[in-house]
């Protein structure tokens, strides 16, 4: 990784060449596996479901306490309430980027600030993205050549995996979710298909 000037993982390297591992087209362009057509959803209908999966998740944190927002994740260096936070500051970023401001890793590693981790500030915080112009200019981001509508559907995709945790944590404290997420909501998204990862169970 030194040689190659690389200072974040997953990498696919081939000789001196290499690849972001989060971007899997250019991962097959790299290794010459055919990659075939991408599939995205439109523009329009991504941002549909970003206002029901923001929305869904501004109910979701209605329904805990300040304590329980308090609470650390199982395996996880992330409270509930950071976790809510972060779901709000993957769609704060996409916006960030409308204002000229480059996608970098630190982006979606911030914590809210100490005056902004109430419930009540979380929820304020809580937005969803506003139109881009041209969708299929270059986003500046920190992954790898991506277009503003992959970004976009990656910005919707990434909270939508997050909300997944939310719901499945409420349940472990007992909390019936205040009307789930359709299904048909998240179809069609590139989502992992666990909702955590194997050590948390």
């Amino acid at each position: 990784m030194r040689a190659l000037g690389v200072r974040q993982v997953p990498i696919v390297s081939k000789g001196k060449a290499h690849a972001n591992g989060q971007v899997l087209r250019d991962v097959a362009r790299l290794c010459g596996i055919p990659y075939g057509e991408q599939k995205i959803l439109p523009v329009a209908e991504l941002g549909r479901r970003q206002s029901i999966i923001l929305a869904a998740a501004q109910r979701y944190l209605a329904q805990l306490s300040d304590d329980q927002l308090r609470l650390m994740l199982p395996n996880r260096p992330r409270s509930y309430g950071q976790l809510l936070w972060h779901i709000f500051n993957v769609a704060d970023a996409f916006l960030e980027h409308e204002r000229g401001i480059p996608l970098t890793v630190e982006s979606y590693n911030r914590n809210p600030a100490p005056e902004r981790d109430s419930k009540a500030a979380i929820a304020a915080y809580g937005t969803g993205p506003a139109a881009a112009r041209d969708w299929s200019s270059r986003a500046d981001v920190y992954y790898g050549a991506q277009t503003l509508h992959e970004f976009l559907e990656r910005t919707t995709w990434h909270f939508a995996q997050h909300v997944r945790q939310v719901l499945w944590r409420l349940d472990m404290l007992g909390i019936a979710p205040d009307g789930p997420v359709p299904a048909d909501v998240l179809a069609g998204l590139p989502m992992p298909e666990k909702v955590w990862d194997d050590e948390a169970r």
